[in-house]
């Protein structure tokens, strides 16, 4: 495990969720959304639920940039634990832009406190998320899955973006939701963090994390790239990694079938064949490059969710990681050509 991911886990085990976002980092994932459409946010509500006012770069970083984004308002909130003597009430501040006054001049409608503790899931929060067009924010990792539900479950059609470790695309409550193709990777793979001091303000540290991304379900321009691929035959003759991958770890020169799943083994994304027409099990970083006019995900291995592979697992063998040769390889999505 790299060190990096290694610190993920040290915070996940100690559920340290306050890793402050970077505001070149959002500046970066807004503008690859605005680059496919510009008027995306004209005239929109955007509601960062995890966000203190006086702190978050998500509140900033819209804040700064409400007028030019055409937003009509900007709702951020805040989370009080009440712990050790602190605030019990979460914080809100509600800024808009009445175009037809003061085109130019936020006006904030609201800065205080909220009735409850500002938990995203408490009737407070989620009214707010009914009324707003877009949900922006970096959510407690440790809840991230409570947080996709309650984006997808509002009413009506709510897009949001926000950050997560990778390995939550095979999630129980994810998972299914990106086979539908109703959730995707965004385009930039934040890495660096900043940490709260000890009364939980941002200081100057920085924690770097492996295997972040985005989460969203805006549309932008790079998920509609196709991956170029080469043949079977020319992937095995001109990739080393791959030909010591096959000889050294699974003894063969050809791409090999999983023991107890029927695909084949694909061991890196860049390694796809382009002359198979089967399906296919690759790492999870194959959504950081995912075409769905390229590519339909079928599945995933059962070892993330009972029912994920949709049939393929052989479960006379009673093992559901994936495994080529009797060696047990990491998690799998699986795919098929769409032509």
């Amino acid at each position: 495990m790299s060190n990096s991911n290694t610190n993920l886990a040290a915070a996940r085990k100690a559920k340290n969720d306050e890793f402050y976002t970077r505001y070149e980092d959002i500046a970066a994932e807004m503008q690859a959304y605005l680059a496919y459409d510009g008027d995306m946010f004209r005239d929109k509500t955007v509601l960062c639920p995890c966000d203190d006012p006086s702190r978050s770069n998500f509140t900033k970083y819209f804040t700064d940039n409400l007028c030019r984004l055409g937003l009509r308002k900007l709702i951020s909130t805040s989370y009080a634990n009440g712990m050790l003597g602190k605030e019990i009430h979460g914080r809100i501040r509600a800024i808009s832009r009445d175009a037809t006054v003061q085109p130019n001049i936020p006006i904030i409608e609201h800065d205080g406190y909220l009735e409850g503790s500002g938990d995203f899931r408490s009737d407070e929060v989620t009214a707010l998320r009914d009324e707003a067009d877009f949900i922006i924010t970096n959510p407690p990792f440790s809840l991230f899955s409570d947080f996709i539900a309650w984006v997808m479950g509002g009413s009506g059609h709510k897009q949001f973006a926000a950050i997560g470790n990778m390995n939550a695309l095979t999630y129980g409550e994810v998972f299914p939701l990106v086979m539908a193709d109703e959730i995707w990777l965004g385009t930039t793979k934040p890495h660096e963090f900043m940490l709260p001091d000890q009364d939980g303000r941002q200081d100057d540290s920085t924690q770097r994390f492996g295997n972040i991304r985005w989460y969203t379900n805006i549309f932008h321009g790079i998920r509609h790239t196709p991956l170029s691929l080469m043949t079977a035959e020319q992937n095995i003759r001109s990739n080393a990694r791959l030909r010591k991958k096959l000889e050294y770890d699974y003894g063969c020169d050809a791409y090999p079938h999983y023991d107890n799943y029927n695909a084949l083994e694909v061991p890196f994304v860049d390694c796809i064949p382009s002359d198979y027409n089967g399906i296919m099990g690759v790492p999870i970083t194959f959504m950081d490059r995912y075409c769905p006019e390229q590519f339909k995900i079928i599945g995933a291995t059962e070892s993330e969710g009972t029912g994920f592979s949709n049939g393929l697992w052989d479960a006379s063998s009673k093992v559901v990681q994936p495994m080529v040769c009797g060696r047990r390889v990491y998690k799998r999505l699986f795919i098929c050509p769409c032509n």
